[in-house]
């Protein structure tokens, strides 16, 4: 998938292992400030409102934080990792807010994930990484451009020459062809 900088991408991932091995806070600020605010616009645009996406961003960078010992560099990249968990604690809290009662959230630190768990994030990204690449070229590339390559509409449209609206639209066709694709995973 490779539009993204590789001195960008291999300072992500060095990130990542600071805050595996060393528990590196300032690593940790600096995933947080880059990936948050991407995290929370890609929840949005897939259809969570404000106050949902927000608290998925801090489930999400707390995953982050906790289980930064399961990114492994070679399944995945760091934005793809760290947005499959954002996909996935989107569906974890809707399906928190369906319940008629609340959860109660254990307090403390959480319980080492089971083999299973970590399986099944790798499938995922691996899924995810699948779906992008089968998407039609003219939508895997403006994907590919907002979302690992960071940059705004905008942008894009500077950089491609393409309108606006096109992006716009060609951008919410794909996750919508993604959305249905990782669905029947």
């Amino acid at each position: 998938m490779g539009l993204q900088n590789p001195e960008i991408a291999a300072n992500w991932v060095n990130c990542l292992i600071r805050i595996r091995d060393h528990r590196d806070e300032s690593a940790f600020i600096e995933v947080f400030q880059h990936f948050a605010p991407r995290v929370k616009s890609f929840l949005m645009k897939s259809g969570a409102d404000a106050a949902l996406a927000e608290e998925c961003v801090q489930e999400v960078m707390a995953t982050v934080w906790h289980k930064a010992r399961l990114f492994d560099p070679e399944r995945a990249s760091v934005s793809t990792w760290i947005f499959t968990i954002a996909r996935n604690k989107k569906i974890d809290v809707l399906r928190k807010h369906k319940r008629p009662e609340p959860e109660d959230l254990p307090w403390g630190p959480e319980a080492e994930p089971d083999q299973a768990e970590v399986l099944g994030l790798q499938q995922e990204s691996e899924h995810l990484s699948v779906a992008i690449a089968a998407l039609p070229d003219t939508q895997r590339e403006l994907i590919e451009k907002a979302y690992y390559g960071d940059l705004s509409h905008s942008e894009i449209a500077a950089q491609t020459g393409l309108p606006l609206g096109t992006i716009k639209s060609r951008i919410r066709l794909a996750l919508e062809r993604l959305r249905r694709s990782m669905e029947t995973s």
